[in-house]
């Protein structure tokens, strides 16, 4: 998202080289989701200069490329997987979690499927699951299924949430189109680890996705005073404001939890001047 055209001039400096992308967004932001990894997994140079351009304590949620969770379902899945894992390999701490994102259809009689695989996984990353089959919601036995499996491998369960989105019926041709592709699921708000990933869908009215976060600001918290150290990754259908409002989100939690750090100074977007 460092690159997404909306920001550009207006909340990044524009233009910048593709190496100082990240670094800009970095400033805004403490975490981004990996989500171009699904579609093809990126060169190794080009994750190194990822991790020149973030610190240390920068997060990045990485999602496993589609040819192991959808194509193959994680099955026969060896090379593509380790092509993946060492082109990731430069960003060291910083691939903060490994993002197994299922199909709809991958369903309760799929589980065992998943427990292998989360078995074979190399404990140098921590791993986290989206999951889209309705049952895994509706049926608490499929919700207990789930749970058992992914604790024995000290794994979480990333809830995405459109709650919100679609509480009103869509107003802009972003939101017609986040209707037609993004899941309709209960809310799901359980950590079943330290690190606890959420995502959340608003809407393009700020006041509307403020509203509906209310939820999340009241359990990130509550997260936070148990010791955990949780992500939280705010977006809405066009994206425009998503950075101004993650740090929005970030500022309503710290008004409850005062030693919570602050999140980096944005970088100026206009370069300076003797005037």
């Amino acid at each position: 998202m460092w690159t997404h055209k909306a920001w550009q001039g207006r909340l990044l400096a524009h233009p910048l080289p593709a190496h100082e992308r990240l670094r800009h967004y970095a400033a805004w932001c403490t975490a981004v989701e990996g989500n171009t990894t699904f579609y093809a997994t990126p060169a190794r140079q080009t994750v190194a200069s990822w991790a020149e351009q973030t610190g240390p304590g920068f997060r990045f949620v990485l999602k496993l490329p589609r040819v192991v969770t959808h194509e193959r379902r994680l099955t026969d899945v060896d090379e593509a997987l380790g092509v993946f894992l060492d082109a990731i390999e430069p960003l060291g701490p910083r691939a903060d979690a490994l993002w197994i994102q299922l199909p709809g259809s991958f369903a309760p009689a799929d589980v065992p499927v998943l427990a292998r695989f989360l078995r074979r996984l190399p404990t140098t990353h921590r791993y986290a699951v989206e999951v889209r089959h309705p049952a895994f919601f509706d049926d608490p036995r499929a919700t207990r299924l789930l749970e058992g499996v992914l604790v024995d491998a000290d794994a979480e369960w990333i809830p995405f949430d459109t709650t919100a989105f679609f509480g009103n019926r869509p107003t802009s041709d972003a939101e017609r189109d986040a209707w037609m592709k993004k899941p309709r699921l209960p809310r799901r708000s359980v950590a079943l680890t330290d690190r606890p990933v959420v995502r959340y869908l608003g809407r393009d009215d700020a006041a509307r996705t403020v509203e509906g976060w209310q939820h999340w600001v009241d359990v990130v918290a509550g997260w936070l005073r148990e010791g955990r150290s949780p992500t939280m990754f705010v977006h809405t259908p066009d994206n425009a404001d998503a950075p101004v409002l993650a740090r929005r989100f970030h500022d309503e939690v710290r008004a409850r939890l005062p030693e919570l750090a602050a999140l980096p100074e944005p970088l100026p977007v206009e370069p300076a001047t003797l005037f």
